[in-house]
């Protein structure tokens, strides 16, 4: 790779650092092509870009973003998976994909610039979705007003029985 090549790969990387809510450090050793474009797939489902890179230019780019913890985990084969909108899906989609394909190793993550253990990549990646959060708290909401809507159907039903008892007893 010449020299502005490399460049534009660091500036790149240095962009999708800064700008991401969260990244999982993985090495892919041991997937085979299909499943890397199985992987891929589902990532890009979520709206995770994944990216297979250069340690060497990672580890460049880290510093540039002050981000020199996160270099140690620059070793071996190296994919990231940035969320640019939902901190959970990079971790979901992993893990998930994980469980079935054992060699993929989740290395280490980052959510809101703060390095997370693989430990809590897992746990974060338990975490329901932002949609699924959102449909959860409208339910909620949603859920005393149907009720209310239920007692006063109850409540007029039995109104209208009881005057169709009067009308019939004074027919």
């Amino acid at each position: 790779m010449a020299r502005p090549e490399k460049e534009a790969v660091v500036k790149e990387l240095t962009d999708k650092f800064s700008s991401a809510k969260s990244l999982v450090v993985t090495d892919y050793l041991g997937l085979d092509v299909a499943e890397m474009t199985e992987l891929r797939s589902q990532l890009r489902e979520a709206g995770v870009e994944f990216k297979v890179v250069k340690n060497t230019l990672a580890t460049i780019a880290a510093n540039d973003v002050e981000m020199e913890e996160m270099t140690e985990y620059f070793s071996g084969p190296t994919a990231i998976a940035f969320g640019e909108d939902d901190a959970v899906s990079p971790a979901k989609v992993l893990v998930e994909f994980a469980k079935d394909h054992e060699v993929l190793e989740i290395k280490a993550g980052l959510l809101n610039g703060e390095i997370i253990s693989k430990e809590k990549v897992e746990s974060l990646a338990e975490i329901p979705s932002r949609e699924e959060l959102l449909a959860k708290a409208f339910a909620s909401m949603k859920a005393p007003l149907t009720g209310l809507v239920n007692v006063l159907q109850g409540n007029i039903r039995g109104l209208v029985q009881v005057l169709n008892q009067i009308k019939e007893e004074k027919a």
